[in-house]
């Protein structure tokens, strides 16, 4: 090789070694840029750490640029540096997933969602708006007045002529459509879930269709009570779970209410299960809930989080910092995104099929490996128990634990970037995000032992009027003894004690129902039958 050949392949690689030094300089300090922005690192591991990272950068430079003389050298450290290139570059996307997604969760638009439907039979001709004129229309006349205003004011927009029929409650509404008093309802999705509750009504998804929709928005306000340092300070935050397959913003009946108190001091999480059915006096600060009835409480979240809130902040006379409201649904890409969940079913507990989701396996006494969609038919699984809804409280109990266990194991890395998206659309919450982030430091700088402890509420099954419906539905009664030691369970918590040390009458699972038993309780109204109807890619939970 002549020396102008070796002349000319020297500044090339010159160039070469340039250019990948700038794309190590800009990748370095894009990485050091993130990771400081998210501040998730405690201080002794931040900065030791960035200053690692760029004396690692200088060195490479320094090799890269002056220390290569042979061809092989050059070729090495050239491959290391575009390594270390590419390591950086999956750094800065990890880190920029994990701040948009914390981001996306704890910005809240502050404003609820809410669908108002125009629903006919299936077997009608009618198809949209336009096919009202000349109809008959079902509208309620004392329930949802707002959401009905607001449709026909639509429908009206489109000026057509139709003859209206007043019912007072939700069943008569619907019964009037089955049996073609009317030849369409005006129904606030809400409220469609509480129509599948109904046996006669239990395919109403598959055997109706809606012809015309409005969508209408109204104020949330999901101010939190925060503490001063989420990492020294007690804390309650209440997770309420809607039963809806729309989107978070969505006012819909909230499915699930668990209370956890955490004591970061003394490492200890309090679970504190409410059944929905709970009959409980409503409350909400705005007044725009039917403010001091008693009905269900799963019926406070169609007017939002924040009446589900203010509602137990009531009944448990205790306050609440924070807010998580899940899609419950959504646990399935959750658990999916963290490779299934490990739950323990004790003996006596095995559940052969799911009333939830037939087409499921059901679980076996001892250890039982969980997808996404096993997980979510047992934390809704109830008809199968004899303590019905209490079981139904413990296995969501459980699953919460176990996924809270795998989310903090080493084995995370690999699903991280699934369990990112996962969690987008997932919750929100009105956390802020430097407190998510600081609880996260602290995880990593303390790495303390979680204990959890757990405890649900339990009550009498009784048929009561439900102002939200106009009608009788099966509540729960809660006994005034166990909300009392809910509370005191709740304080010993925040006070750093143990809730153990507050003594509990004995609570322990009863059992499970046999097919046979099942039916007779459907049979006598002890129990309404739901089963699961499939429309396309979703699946309608009808209890």
């Amino acid at each position: 090789m002549s020396r102008h050949e070796e002349k000319k392949k020297s500044i090339v690689f010159i160039i070469f070694g340039i250019l990948l030094s700038i794309v190590l300089v800009a990748f370095t300090g894009a990485l050091i840029y993130q990771i400081y922005k998210l501040q998730v690192l405690p201080d002794k591991i931040l900065i030791p750490g960035i200053l690692a990272i760029i004396l690692f950068g200088l060195i490479l430079l320094l090799v890269l640029n002056f220390c290569t003389h042979g061809i092989v050298s050059k070729i090495i450290y050239s491959f290391l540096v575009i390594a270390i290139c590419v390591v950086y570059g999956f750094g800065n996307f990890y880190l920029y997933s994990t701040s948009k997604t914390l981001t996306t969760v704890t910005t809240q638009s502050n404003k609820a969602k809410n669908t108002v439907s125009v629903i006919a039979m299936n077997s009608s001709s009618m198809e949209d708006v336009k096919s009202l004129e000349g109809a008959k229309l079902g509208v309620l006349t004392n329930i949802g007045k707002e959401s009905t205003e607001k449709s026909l004011k639509d429908i009206k927009k489109n000026k057509v002529t139709y003859t209206k029929s007043d019912y007072d409650n939700v069943p008569s509404l619907i019964k009037a459509l089955y049996d073609g008093e009317v030849d369409a309802v005006v129904l606030n999705e809400a409220y469609r879930s509480n129509v599948c509750d109904i046996e006669e009504y239990a395919n109403f998804n598959n055997e109706t269709k809606v012809i015309h929709k409005t969508v209408y928005y109204t104020k949330e306000n999901s101010s939190s009570l925060a503490v001063s340092d989420i990492t020294s300070k007690p804390f309650n935050i209440l997770i309420s779970g809607n039963d809806s397959f729309g989107s978070l913003d969505e006012n819909s009946r909230s499915d699930v209410d668990m209370l956890v108190t955490i004591n970061p001091v003394t490492s200890t999480i309090l679970l504190t299960s409410i059944p929905r059915d709970s009959y409980v006096t409503e409350v909400c600060d705005d007044y725009a809930c039917n403010y001091g009835v008693t009905d269900k409480l799963t019926h406070t979240g169609m007017y939002g989080v924040d009446t589900t809130k203010d509602t137990i902040e009531n009944l448990l006379d205790i306050e609440i910092n924070y807010v998580y409201r899940v899609n419950f649904t959504s646990m399935i890409n959750i658990v999916d995104a963290l490779g299934g969940v490990d739950v323990t079913v004790p003996e006596g507990m095995a559940v052969s099929k799911f009333y939830t989701n037939s087409n499921l396996e059901g679980v076996h006494e001892g250890e039982n490996h969980l997808d996404g969609k096993r997980a979510l038919a047992y934390s809704r699984e109830r008809k199968a128990y004899l303590d019905g809804d209490v079981q139904r409280a413990r296995n969501q109990q459980q699953v919460l634990q176990a996924m809270f266990k795998k989310a903090t194991s080493p084995e995370i890395i690999k699903n991280y970037v699934n369990l990112l998206n996962a969690l987008i659309g997932a919750f929100d919450t009105n956390m802020t995000t430097d407190e998510i982030t600081s609880f996260i430091k602290y995880q990593i700088q303390a790495s303390p032992k979680w204990k959890f402890e757990q405890f649900v509420l339990k009550g009498d099954n009784d048929l009561r009027v439900s102002p939200e419906l106009g009608s009788e539905v099966s509540v729960v009664i809660l006994y005034d003894s166990y909300i009392s030691i809910a509370h005191d369970k709740i304080q010993a918590v925040l006070d750093g004690k143990s809730s153990d040390t507050v003594e509990a009458q004995e609570d322990t699972p009863a059992g499970t129902l046999s097919e046979e038993e099942i039916e007779a309780q459907i049979q006598y109204g002890l129990m309404t039958e739901a089963p699961i109807e499939e429309e396309g890619s979703e699946i309608y939970y009808g209890n």
